[in-house]
């Protein structure tokens, strides 16, 4: 018996990583009765940039010759991308999230997936899948982060991102580009911009929730209107960015700085110029308000509003105000500063 149960461990730990790592879906719904998993309570799970999240995943009663499979839903490619593999009593990690993933296994009977330092990327639906033959069965669930959306355009002007540069422009700001469910909240939320963006699925969409006529005309009812899929390399927008909690703060140095300097101020203090997404991070998370312009690492110049007042910008809601990206030897600004944790 220890044999068996020892080859089928080895089994387990060799099997080879090109056929397990990236697995098709099967497209099969959870059965509508399950035998052995336990239906989640809360199929959400809410967490934030650089926290520990735990996904539930519990048995009822342990099959014979079981094993526990935990992949991650990408919808973009279609596939699933296997995440970790157990059979209760050894198991195995794949893929980019394997060092940062572990089973909680707080009793015999918990196969709960445990995801530490939760980054940007990680959002997304969750399967837990239980193999046995012909008995299979699974629960989805789905890993939410808590964050903002901002709209992103280079300093030469709109529409001159295709989608390669969209994602590589968002994650120099700290941040990736949004997803549609991120960008939908954010519009509930109250955002409202007529330039039309790349979200991560290749989409190009933008929020209105003021009907006008250089949006679409004042007929159009408010909502997520949608260029639908484009061409990645030839079609040119802005970007929608996503961004979640900081693991540092942001602060503001006073003073009237060329883009230069303002970076030098920073790196005086053990910091460096902040980068929009942390801006946007620090504005969402720690309410950061300040009705001074300041340079930010990509050469723009904005600041944070959380109260609105007449003397900051005038604009009744509060936001992330933008004067562009002004010359870069203006002595007008001070400059906004990132120190990590």
């Amino acid at each position: 018996m220890h044999r068996l149960l020892l080859l089928g461990c080895l089994w387990l730990l060799a099997a080879p990583p090109g056929s397990s790592i990236f697995q098709r879906p099967t497209g099969t719904p959870a059965p509508l009765h399950l035998q052995y998993l336990l239906e989640p309570l809360h199929p959400t799970v809410h967490t934030q940039r650089g926290a520990t999240a735990t996904l539930p995943c519990v048995l009822r009663a342990l099959p014979r010759n079981y094993r526990v499979k935990w992949s991650k839903v990408e919808p973009a490619n279609y596939g699933e991308n296997i995440i970790i593999i157990t059979n209760g009593l050894f198991h195995k990690n794949y893929g980019p999230l394997s060092p940062r993933v572990r089973l909680r296994h707080s009793h015999r009977y918990d196969a709960s997936l445990t995801i530490s330092d939760v980054a940007l990327e990680d959002e997304g639906r969750y399967r837990c899948q239980l193999v046995n033959g012909l008995e299979d069965e699974s629960i989805s669930l789905t890993l939410h982060l808590e964050g903002v959306v901002f709209p992103y355009q280079p300093s030469n002007g709109r529409y001159k991102f295709n989608y390669h540069e969209a994602k590589r422009a968002c994650e120099q700001q700290d941040s990736r580009l949004a997803t549609y469910q991120q960008l939908y909240k954010a519009w509930t939320e109250g955002l409202d911009w007529c330039n039309a963006g790349w979200i991560l699925d290749g989409t190009v969409h933008y929020p209105i929730i003021n009907s006008r006529e250089p949006c679409g005309g004042r007929l159009l009812l408010p909502g997520v209107r949608s260029y639908g899929a484009r061409d990645k390399q030839k079609d040119r927008f802005d970007a929608f960015c996503f961004t979640s909690a900081l693991q540092g703060q942001v602060y503001f140095i006073r003073g009237h700085l060329n883009f230069k300097e303002a970076a030098q101020a920073c790196r005086n203090q053990g910091a460096a110029l902040a980068k929009v997404g942390q801006l946007y991070s620090a504005w969402k998370f720690s309410q950061l308000d300040r009705c001074d312009g300041g340079w930010l690492a990509d050469g723009s110049v904005r600041y944070p509003i959380t109260t609105p007042r007449q003397r900051c910008g005038g604009l009744p809601e509060p936001g992330v105000r933008s004067f562009g990206f002004p010359s870069k030897e203006m002595r007008t600004y001070g400059s906004y500063c990132f120190v990590g944790k």
